[in-house]
């Protein structure tokens, strides 16, 4: 019997860390303070936001460079137009991907997507790596009122989808994910491909994914 499978997109679906590590390091300089942030040393960062990107950038500056309390209000807006512009450059699905959101569709599962990414960003990017058809839904950071972990966005997912939550699970790649899966009363299955890798069973998730080869599986025992 099908059922639907959730997905987070920045670091689940997608390794999106290098094209939000450029878009940050854009705004530190247009403000003549350089690149502050590592595309693969700051990796983790990234999957935290936009506004977390920024504190880490400017949290690098000496005493005498510090910037005043509104930079990252000023910043932001700035950052999420420098992304959108160059939104798949360095972007690149994890290793198999698309076979395993093939393997699902097949089996009848429904797939969604609930990340903290706003909307129009999500679908966008979506559309550029060329598996937005895959998904009967997505909701973004700005869909509702309220983000991840709130469980709301993950049920709206579920549901806009056409599935039922309690034939559902979702797959993530942060504490985000596990305290949302916890929250809509769900099971998680978090990736061991991103950047916090193997660290993420600290969270206890009802599962580990060290490849999306092993996805389609997961499914058809956790929905039979």
């Amino acid at each position: 019997m099908a059922g639907t499978v959730v997905f987070d997109l920045d670091g689940t679906l997608a390794d999106t860390s290098g094209d939000l590590i450029a878009a940050a390091n854009a705004c530190f300089q247009a403000r003549g303070l350089g690149p502050l942030l590592d595309p693969v040393e700051d990796a983790l960062i990234a999957f935290h936001g936009g506004r977390a990107m920024l504190r880490a950038g400017y949290g690098r500056l000496p005493a005498d460079r510090l910037l005043p309390p509104g930079a990252e209000d000023e910043d932001y807006p700035r950052l999420l137009v420098h992304y959108g512009k160059a939104i798949a450059v360095h972007t690149r699905l994890y290793p198999g991907t698309e076979a395993a959101l093939e393997q699902l569709a097949a089996a009848g599962h429904r797939l969604a997507v609930c990340t903290n990414k706003p909307a129009a960003l999500a679908e966008t990017l979506l559309r550029q790596l060329g598996i937005r058809d895959r998904f009967a839904a997505m909701i973004g950071a700005d869909t509702l009122p309220v983000r991840k972990p709130d469980p709301r966005p993950y049920a709206a997912a579920v549901e806009a989808a056409g599935g039922t939550v309690a034939r559902s699970f979702l797959v993530g790649d942060t504490e985000t994910d596990r305290k949302t899966a916890a929250a809509a009363g769900v099971r998680v299955a978090l990736v061991a491909f991103g950047p916090e890798g193997e660290a993420l069973r600290r969270l206890a998730p009802e599962a580990m994914l060290a490849h999306f080869d092993d996805l389609p599986g997961l499914a058809a025992d956790w929905l039979a």
